[in-house]
């Protein structure tokens, strides 16, 4: 059997199109007439006041179906868009792609639990408002404190689950903030762009692809007009008549110059309206731009709340630190105070008046040292006989008054504990100099 794709397509789009056709109008009598279809209507149903010619309607094969049919198998000729209009159409699919994506990873970042994600979905798309959920911080908090009350709230262990309970509470508190402003200010202008402005140009650009079809539609039953046209001057002019008073009494050229005419009036009437909608699309692609700038503020004001999140938790964290710290010498008198290896790195390689700054609400690394410990005349200090450790600088650091020992990254220092000395600090020797260092710039060796 040959089976031939092209054909068969284009078969099915002209029956499709004389179905359509068939059901539209109250026909009586369909006959092909030089591989068209001419419509005769009654005059019963559509009376003339001639009743010449002009009773007859030209309905040819060109539909919307059709053609996009034959365009898809290269079969009909499609009318292109302007270069620039269609690099407005490739910027507003990759707007909405990428939005998407930011948007659901977005999500993710501020709610891991797909289950907690799809319950405030359903929320929103009921116009409900979402309940109050624990933090993770929030629900560890809690935990820890009860775990506290039953193990002895006067025990070691029990004062430090209160103390890291409180920590982690905040913490929550700090994450709940955040989750709820980035919400706002972030989430919600993705969210009306993709529900709002991009439903109005999805469906714009549909019609503006219906126009399309229609306006092929017109020129290729113009093209097939004209064709017929010249074809039918070389044939000379016949009189039919038919049963019931169906009579068609023209001849052939004047016959298919009425069509022409008609083809030519439907042509324009769908090219004016091809380019209305072709600019009020363009109006609302070009309007991308306008999208762009908004997300723009948003994305700002989104690094804005994640800095703010970041600072309160290293403050959280750092106070936590200095109890936890304050504790460990009494409850363990003969242990080295220090860390195996900085908790949290320091805020700036340069000085921490820079780190001051970078970290708005942190500490800088010079006002942790004790009022009493700046007057501490450091040439008359003995390292003890035991406790000394060889620590690894991590970053450079610039000296803050003379009570200090500057660094530089990667180089290898002594360092030891004080009794009394602030936990976040070390004396730290080089050769003939010494002075305190902070533990947060050092990697302590064993």
């Amino acid at each position: 059997m040959d089976f031939n794709m092209k054909k068969l397509a284009s078969d099915a789009g002209i029956f499709f199109t004389r179905a359509v056709q068939k059901a539209q109008c109250p026909v009586e009598d369909l006959r092909p007439r030089e591989g068209l279809l001419l419509c005769v209507r009654s005059p019963a149903v559509d009376p003339s006041p001639s009743g010449d010619a002009s009773s007859l309607e030209f309905i040819g094969q060109p539909l919307s179906i059709q053609k996009f049919t034959e365009e898809k198998f290269g079969q009909a000729e499609k009318t292109e868009l302007d270069a620039q209009f269609e690099n407005l159409l490739a910027r507003a699919d990759s707007t909405k792609n990428w939005t998407e994506k930011i948007l659901r990873q977005t999500e993710v970042l501020l709610q891991p639990n797909p289950s907690a994600r799809v319950e405030e979905f359903l929320y929103e798309k009921l116009d409900r408002k979402v309940p109050s959920r624990v933090t993770n911080g929030e629900l560890l908090a809690q935990y820890m404190a009860e775990a506290a009350s039953e193990l002895g709230p006067t025990t070691p262990y029990g004062k430090t689950l209160i103390k890291v309970a409180e920590a982690e509470k905040r913490l929550g508190a700090a994450e709940r903030d955040f989750i709820h402003t980035a919400s706002i200010g972030f989430l919600t202008p993705l969210r009306t762009f993709l529900e709002g402005d991009w439903k109005t140009i999805s469906k714009e650009r549909r019609l503006l692809h219906n126009r399309r079809l229609d306006l092929d539609a017109c020129k290729a039953r113009l093209k097939k007009a004209k064709a017929a046209e010249a074809k039918a001057t070389t044939v000379p002019d016949f009189q039919e008549t038919r049963p019931r008073n169906y009579i068609l009494s023209a001849s052939a050229s004047a016959l298919w110059n009425d069509e022409v005419d008609k083809a030519e009036q439907e042509l324009r009437v769908a090219q004016t309206e091809f380019d209305r909608q072709a600019e009020v699309t363009r109006l609302l692609l070009e309007g991308i731009s306008s999208t762009h700038v908004n997300h723009l503020r948003c994305l700002h004001e989104f690094v804005e709340s994640q800095t703010t999140y970041y600072a309160q938790c290293y403050r959280h964290m750092l106070d936590l630190q200095k109890q936890l710290g304050s504790s460990q010498g009494a409850i363990f008198p003969g242990t080295f105070v220090g860390t195996t290896e900085p908790t949290s790195p320091p805020l700036s390689s340069t000085s921490p008046t820079t780190a001051a700054a970078t970290m708005p609400g942190g500490p800088s690394v010079a006002s942790l040292a004790p009022p009493g410990e700046a007057a501490l005349r450091l040439e008359e200090v003995a390292p003890p006989a035991s406790g000394t450790r060889k620590a690894r600088v991590l970053y450079d650091y610039e000296a803050a008054d003379s009570s200090e020992l500057a660094l530089l990254a990667d180089e290898l220092i002594t360092v030891y504990s004080l009794p009394g000395m602030d936990p976040d600090w070390l004396i730290g020797e080089r050769g003939n100099k010494k002075g305190k260092v902070p533990v947060t710039y050092l990697e302590l060796l064993s």
